[in-house]
Order: structure tokens, then C-alpha cells, then sequence
């Protein structure tokens, strides 16, 4: 035994047995976070306690059992009804509820007509709005538990709902007449349940305060994310996934004028309550900011009586809009956030100030905000209403742009998603009939403005219409912050994020246009269904990836096309798919099965009698190669990114609807077992996939030994195909891993911070010399297989700063522009920082014997929102395999 072990060993049993003979049972119910025991409850209506059979708050309450007590208290209360929205990807309720007086219960379609019409106040009568402000309840509404490990705001939920639903007092009696409240409470049940079950699992007789136990070591992937390890929080917008598609709707239905979004953070972290901190929506209405404060103070001054430590503008800005706190402002309401200590405390820790933190304050302190916040919005109510019609006014608009314009890209681009989206949230879209010339237009591609010639088709996004700080917020090239350091990213601007043409004018168009009532949908089918020769698919089809799955699946043999072709009546881009009914003689019904993928996959396939062709490759030409069905494995777990990882699996489970089977990086630490160049690690063989992709991570090097790293260059030397995104690309360089002769760039920005620099000053000063997720300018080689399909440029999301060197031992896909005048599309990036990333490459590939090294500086993917270069993703494991030999 080591000395130093000697010493960690003597140490840690002595705490250990000291510890033992000095432990108490931790009370989980102290009776300083009591709900209300004063008040008079309806005997008929059972608590969450009389229902579940434990008192809240210490013991975290399964979905199942929180729906069925939901289901309880609106059967037993003419205040509450309940409702359901959707489910989840594991086949979870997701419920809401409505809380209300029983007049109010009686007449609540009307009340939601009602909210809405103060939506759109160019559509009111002077004394219709007189009306509506002097009998019009307040509309206030929650979202609880949306990081599925931060269970607290359930139980919350839960006992708030109990409280207003059986409540005898003249004062909640009254709260309920003004105001209606809607409850999501579990927003994201697929995570809870991930973090209920095993926390449940974890417990001991006595809750372990320990901070070392393991039940405040949650394992990878945790629960905070739904079942694909999204953050739903940052899906408001963006609706990607059925929790938050299903929960929007409903928001549409109610347009509340009151929103909390309800979290946790670190134990060792005290309540956050509003107004919180910069950077700010400046698009938002200057009286936000003291209305955020108004709910704020209403929720210290509770906290002030119970003693409760809390903060209120040190941390947690509302910029990136597509959080539960700042979707609401930027649909017209107060959106707001709340922080409880808690993530990892179990049912009791320790903090780093020795007090006990228990999950029973954390409900507690839940619970009294929720309160706290009607009694605000009632008290306020006639205001609120006020704020709501002045924030959809155009008074509020402080825009110049007239309306933003999109050319229709028939489908074959991300347009459609992004007009979908703009609907979904009940956006007013216009599509022109007829040509028409954009005076002095600003063109998102170059920055600049000109006139421009739009055809007939295009779509038309007004600004004078209620919801344009939404419209603005999402739509914008650039934004206006007035601080680089910022929680989450520096854009989201969609044009940008789905690699759109797109231009802003400052007048209204001229052309004639009519509504977009429907979502506009690809064309799909087959041209020439009975073909003698071949079927031909274009790799630009927004689903041309979900087609070649199809055929796969349905044992076609696909060659995809090196160039570009043309038959004489239509033109094929490289990547363009090639069945060749020769090469396929054991398909008895070519005809119906093609028909069927082109509808299933949303694609045109055509027909082709034959193969030559009238410009470009025949189709039986050698440039044409075989693409065959790959077997794809991602390493997951730690030290790898749940987001990434995620990211990544979706693409391809839900989008591409091609699987990858997901590996524990763990099974690659052990040491090589058998017989073999790159033998089997743990559980895992190299030769049984012929695709493997390492998502980003922190500390990617920590898994692999240098033996592994040969095994990986052994395999891809035997044709396998290793795809490195983010960080993981970086490891596969030269200056790490050295499996390739790649070289990363080296970051020779001067640090910011100086030998004088106070520390006070030191978080902004790094903060001046990061990039928290912009927009670059990307060049794109498109005769490049690993860019097939994408077009000359496209924006790329980054962060910090990480390039690749160019080089002729990289065939670079993708740089940056090489002039740094011309690198920032949008958000906050130092001079310095574009000045070194201009010209370097973030995306290419290394050929290594029969296989392939592909390179993903950036997340091709991000949140699934920013998707104009997710097909460099596909592409890299559907036509790199078989196109780079």
C-alpha cells in the first residue's frame, strides 16, 4: 500500500465511522415548510399525501401516480379540468389542467376567446377593449419539470393545484374569480421517470446526506433530457419534439398573459427569482423588464418572511428565445423564470454552507412561488391585460423591416420546416402570384442591399401583423445585445439556421399575395413509374437520406453519382441515387415499391428508359458507385455529449430512419482480448460496424489508450469510416490522438485578460474573447462527396474557436470564408477570433488505405433547429463509405 492510499484509506474511515456515530435521521417534513396547515381544506378532495400514500416531498412521485392523482382532483373539484396534449416518445401523457372558478369553468371557451382577441388588438372595438379590461380574468400558466432531474416543481405542481382546487378561504375563492391558471406539470415525464426510478433505486433507510453518496452522482445520460437527451427547454420554438409541439398548441389556445418556467440548479446555489440579467431582448417592451421585477419582488417578499436565501440579478438572462422564460415575452406576455437548489440533492444533502437541504423545502419553496405569482397577476391584472394588447400592437414594433422573404426552394431546402413553424405559432404567412422586384432588399447571404426579382411562389413573412416581436426575434439577420456574456447562444436567426435565400425589405411588396392556410408539403412520386431501365433520385431533396434508407431496407442495390448528369429534360447534382433495374433482376414489383418510398420518404423519383445520358456520366459509367448499407455505431456516454449524442440519434433514428447502434464508451477502455489487428474491446468489435462516429465530449483523449488508437487506424485502414463532430474531431488530429497527419489550428489569440485585469472584471473579459454560438460564413466544395447536396455556402454554428489546418493531407468540404470582413453572418465574435478562423477548414476528410477519417468541426445538427448542413452528417455515413475508396 502506497503511502499516499495509506493516507486517503485512514482518512476516509475515519470520516466514514465518525460520521456513523454522529448520524441523526434527517427530518424530511420540517415543520418550517408546511403547506398551509391554517387553512381550511374540502374534505371531499384528497391531498397528494392522502392520495399517494407519503407526504410530498419526500419521495419522488412517479408519473403514472401524478397522473392519476391529476385525474383524482379534477373529478372531485368544479375548479379543475384536465386535459391532455400528446405523448411522449416512450408513450407518456403529457396533461395539463385548468384551474379556475366554477363560473369561470362554465364559460372558459369564451375566456379563451377572449385572451386571445387581446392578442390582436387591431381587430377590436374601442369598447370592446373597455370590456375585455374590466371583466376579462388574468390568464396565468406554469410549465413545471421540464428537466426531468429537477423533480421538485412536480411535486409542486401537485400540492398548488391541491391547494387552489380545495382551498375553503374567501382569498383563494377570489384569486380564482380573476384569474384562470393553466398547469403543465410534467413537461417532460420520459426524464423524470429516467431520474425517479433510479433515484428511487439509489435510496437508503436514512436519506443520504453525504454529498459523496451516489445518489447525488446521477449516471450518464441523466434525466434531465426527454428520450432522445434533447433539452426541451430549448425547443420552445422549434417544436422538434412532441412534448413541446403538443404544449405550444395548447399555449396558442390560452395566449396567457402571465408564464413561469419552473427549474432546478446546484444544490450549493440559492432561489432565483426575476428580473435576472443582461443580454436582454431589445425588441421586447421597455416595461418587461419592471414587470419581471414585479413578480420577482412578489416572490421575496413571501421569501423574506420564510427566510429563504435567494438572488435576483446576478445570473440567468432571457436572450436566446426559445426557453419556457422568454418564449411567453416574445409571444406578448411576462415569461419568467424560477431557480430551486437542488439538482443531485436527493432527498436531503448537505450543502457547502452545512445546512440540510431537503426535498420538501424545494417543493415548498416551489409551491410558495406559484402562489405568490397569482396573487401578483390578480392584484395586477387590469395592467397585465394593458401590457398584452400594447405588445401586440405595432405601437411595439421598433423594427424597420417591412416583411421578409423567402423564394420557394420547392422542398428541396428546409423552407417548408421553417414556414411550418412560423404557423404553428400562429404567424401570418403570405405567398406572392406573381413576380415581383424587392426594392433596396438586404440579402442575408452577403449583408448587402439591392434590388431583387423574386418569381411568383415566394413566401411573405409581414411584420405588421400581432405577433411581430415574434416574427422579428426569430426571423432577424442580426441581433442587438449589449453583452457577449451570455448563457446560451449569440443567434438563432432561421433563415441562418436553414441555410435559406432570404431578403428584408423596408416597404410593404406590391405583388399580389394570397394567405398560406396549409403547410406546404415537397412534391412526391414517381415520374415514369413503369421504367425499363433505371430510377433516379436528387441527393438535394430535403429527404433524399430517408429515401436511400428506404431502399435499403427494401434490399435495393443503390449507386450514387460522382457528378452531375442531365437526360436532356432533367438535371441530377451529384449524390443523385441510381437503381438500376439490371443490377436489381430480384424486385418483381419495381414500380409499386418505388412508388411507395417516394411517398413514404416525401421525394420525386423518376424513371428512365435508358442510361445514356444527354450530358454528364451514363448511368452505368464507373463514376457512379455503389453505395451499400452501412453498419453504423456512436460511442455514447461519458465523456461524450448527451446533447451531441442525441443530436445525432435523432438525425438518423427519427429523420434518416437508418439505425446506429449506440456503444458505452466504457467497453473500449478495457484491454484488447483475441487474436486480430483491432480485436474486441470489452463488449464491442470494430469489425462488426463499418461506420463508428464519436460525438463531441470534454476529455475525449481519456479513453483511449495508444493501443486503441492504433486499432482505430488498423480499422479504417481496412475500409471503416470514422466520423469525429466537435471535439472529437479535434482528437482525431495530429495534435492529439495522432492518428492522422491533420493539424488543428492553434488559437494565438492574446488572452484578454491582463496582469493588471481585477478580478472582478475577469468573466467579462473572457467572455469579449469567446464566440457563444455564431453564425459563419461557410464555403462548400460541392463536388466533394461529403458535401453532396448542400449547395455552394452555408451557415455554420460555432463556438470558440477550432478550425482545421488546410492542407493536401486534408480534402477540406468545408471553410470558412477566407476574408474575415466577411465571416460574421450573425451574433458576437471578436475581430481577433474571425481573423484566425478565416480561411480554415471545418469540415473534410483524410483518406487512410480502404477507409476514411471524416472531420466535423462544428455540430451539424445543433438542437435539431440548426439544420442547414445536418446533411454533411448523413452524408459522411451514408455515401462516404462507398464514394471515398
Amino acid at each position: 500500500m502506497t503511502s499516499l492510499f495509506r493516507v486517503l484509506s485512514v482518512g476516509l474511515l475515519g470520516a466514514f465511522f465518525a460520521g456513523a456515530a454522529a448520524a441523526q435521521p434527517t427530518d424530511l417534513t420540517p415543520e418550517r415548510f408546511s403547506f398551509e396547515l391554517t387553512l381550511r381544506y374540502d374534505s371531499d378532495i384528497p391531498s397528494p399525501s392522502e392520495a399517494l400514500g407519503y407526504e410530498i416531498g419526500t419521495q419522488f412521485t412517479l408519473h403514472a401516480d401524478a397522473l392519476d392523482y391529476l385525474r383524482t382532483l379534477a373529478d372531485a373539484s368544479d375548479r379543475v379540468a384536465m386535459d391532455t396534449y400528446g405523448t411522449t416518445y416512450e408513450d407518456r401523457t403529457l396533461p395539463y389542467l385548468v384551474v379556475t372558478s366554477p363560473q369561470n369553468q362554465n364559460q372558459l371557451d369564451r375566456l379563451k376567446q377572449n385572451s386571445r382577441r387581446l392578442s390582436d388588438p387591431s381587430r377590436l372595438s374601442e369598447a370592446d377593449r373597455d370590456r375585455l379590461l374590466q371583466n376579462q380574468p388574468v390568464f396565468v400558466s406554469y410549465s413545471y419539470n421540464i428537466h426531468g432531474n429537477e423533480p421538485a416543481s412536480t411535486e409542486a405542481a401537485l400540492q398548488t393545484a391541491y391547494r387552489l382546487a380545495a382551498a375553503q378561504d374567501d382569498s383563494t375563492q377570489a384569486l380564482l374569480q380573476d384569474a384562470v391558471v393553466i398547469m403543465y406539470p410534467t413537461v417532460n415525464p420520459d426524464g423524470r421517470d429516467r431520474y425517479a426510478y433510479w433515484a428511487r433505486s439509489m435510496q437508503r433507510a436514512r436519506a443520504a446526506t453525504e454529498p459523496d453518496d451516489i445518489v447525488h452522482d446521477e449516471p450518464w445520460p441523466q434525466g434531465r433530457t426527454n428520450h432522445y437527451w434533447f433539452d426541451l427547454n430549448r425547443d420552445w420554438v422549434w417544436t422538434i419534439h412532441p412534448e413541446m409541439e403538443g404544449l405550444t398548441e395548447v399555449y396558442q389556445t390560452f395566449m396567457p398573459q402571465v408564464h413561469a418556467d419552473y427549474h432546478e440548479q446546484g444544490y450549493n446555489d440559492h432561489y432565483f427569482t426575476m428580473p435576472g440579467t443582461t443580454p436582454r431582448n431589445a425588441l421586447l417592451p421597455d416595461r418587461y423588464v419592471a414587470w419581471a421585477d414585479t413578480f420577482g419582488r412578489a416572490n421575496i417578499e413571501a421569501f423574506d418572511q420564510q427566510q429563504v436565501a435567494y438572488f435576483t440579478r446576478e445570473a440567468f438572462d432571457f436572450f436566446y428565445p426559445s426557453y419556457g422564460s422568454s418564449y411567453p415575452s416574445v409571444m406578448g406576455g411576462i415569461g419568467m423564470l424560477t431557480e430551486q437548489a437542488g439538482i443531485g440533492a436527493g432527498r436531503a444533502v448537505e450543502n457547502k454552507d452545512g445546512y440540510t437541504l431537503t426535498f420538501r423545502q424545494r417543493v415548498h419553496d416551489h409551491y410558495t412561488t406559484s402562489l405568490a405569482t397569482i396573487e401578483a397577476a390578480v392584484d395586477n391584472r387590469r395592467a397585465l391585460l394593458e401590457y398584452d394588447l400594447t405588445a401586440h400592437s405595432q405601437a411595439s414594433n421598433t423594427v424597420e423591416t417591412a416583411a421578409y422573404v423567402f423564394p420557394d426552394d420547392e422542398g428541396d431546402g428546409y423552407l417548408y420546416d421553417v414556414i411550418e413553424m412560423l404557423r404553428h405559432h400562429g404567424i401570418e404567412v403570405r405567398r406572392t402570384t406573381e413576380a415581383t422586384r424587392l426594392d433596396d432588399a438586404l440579402d442575408y447571404r452577403t449583408g448587402d442591399r439591392a434590388d431583387q426579382r423574386v418569381d411568383a411562389g415566394a413566401y411573405v413573412v409581414p411584420t405588421d401583423q400581432p405577433r411581430h416581436l415574434f416574427v422579428n426575434t426569430l426571423l432577424q439577420r442580426q441581433v442587438t445585445f449589449e453583452d457577449s456574456v451570455m448563457y446560451d447562444m449569440s443567434t438563432w436567426s432561421a433563415p441562418l439556421a436553414y441555410n435559406l435565400e432570404a431578403y428584408t425589405t423596408r416597404e410593404a411588396l406590391g405583388a399580389a399575395t394570397e394567405s398560406v392556410d396549409a403547410a406546404p408539403t415537397p412534391e412526391s412520386g414517381v415520374e415514369n413509374p413503369d421504367a425499363r431501365y433505371a430510377f433516379v433520385v436528387a441527393w438535394d431533396q430535403r429527404h433524399a437520406p430517408r429515401a436511400l434508407a428506404a431502399l435499403w431496407e427494401a434490399d435495393y442495390r443503390v449507386r450514387a453519382a460522382r457528378e452531375p448528369f442531365d437526360t436532356g429534360s432533367r438535371s441530377f447534382g451529384a449524390g443523385s441515387l441510381i437503381v438500376l433495374l439490371g443490377r436489381n433482376p430480384d424486385h418483381d414489383t419495381p414500380a409499386a415499391d418505388m412508388q411507395r418510398i417516394a411517398s413514404e420518404a416525401g421525394v420525386e423519383i423518376v424513371g428512365l428508359d435508358t442510361g445514356r445520358m444527354a450530358d454528364g456520366p451514363d448511368l452505368g459509367s464507373e463514376n457512379n458507385s455503389p453505395v451499400k448499407p452501412p453498419e453504423v455505431g456512436m460511442l455514447v456516454d461519458q465523456p461524450f455529449s448527451t446533447y451531441t449524442s442525441g443530436q445525432i440519434w435523432y438525425l438518423f433514428d427519427q429523420e434518416t430512419e437508418w439505425p446506429i447502434t449506440r456503444i458505452r464508451a466504457s467497453n473500449l477502455e478495457e484491454s484488447a482480448v483475441g487474436e486480430g489487428r483491432y480485436a474486441r474491446y470489452g463488449k464491442t468489435s470494430l469489425d462488426d460496424f463499418d461506420v463508428l462516429v464519436l460525438p463531441g465530449g470534454y476529455g475525449i483523449d481519456s479513453i483511449f489508450d495508444s493501443t486503441q488508437v492504433e486499432a482505430l487506424r488498423n480499422w479504417v485502414r481496412d475500409g471503416g469510416t470514422l466520423v469525429g463532430t466537435e471535439e472529437s474531431a479535434r482528437f482525431l488530429t495530429a495534435d492529439a490522438s495522432g492518428l492522422t497527419e491533420v493539424e488543428a489550428m492553434e488559437d494565438t489569440t492574446d488572452s484578454p485578460i491582463g496582469p493588471y485585469t481585477s478580478y472582478a472584471a475577469r468573466e467579462d473579459s473572457v467572455g469579449l474573447d469567446n464566440i457563444p454560438g455564431a453564425a459563419l460564413a461557410g464555403r462548400i466544395d460541392e463536388t466533394h462527396p461529403l458535401a453532396y447536396g448542400l449547395g455552394e455556402e452555408v451557415y455554420t454554428l460555432t463556438y470558440g474557436v477550432s478550425g482545421l489546418e488546410p492542407s493536401p493531407d486534408l480534402q477540406t468540404a468545408g471553410h470558412y470564408a477566407t476574408d474575415a470582413a466577411d465571416l460574421l453572418v450573425s451574433g458576437y465574435a471578436s475581430q481577433s477570433n474571425l481573423e484566425q478562423l478565416a480561411g480554415r477548414s471545418f469540415a473534410g476528410t483524410v483518406e487512410m488505405g480502404a477507409g476514411a477519417v471524416v472531420f466535423l468541426v462544428d455540430n451539424t445538427q445543433y438542437r435539431m433547429f440548426w439544420r442547414g448542413p445536418s446533411r454533411m452528417m448523413q452524408n459522411a455515413v451514408m455515401l462516404v463509405p462507398g464514394l471515398l475508396e
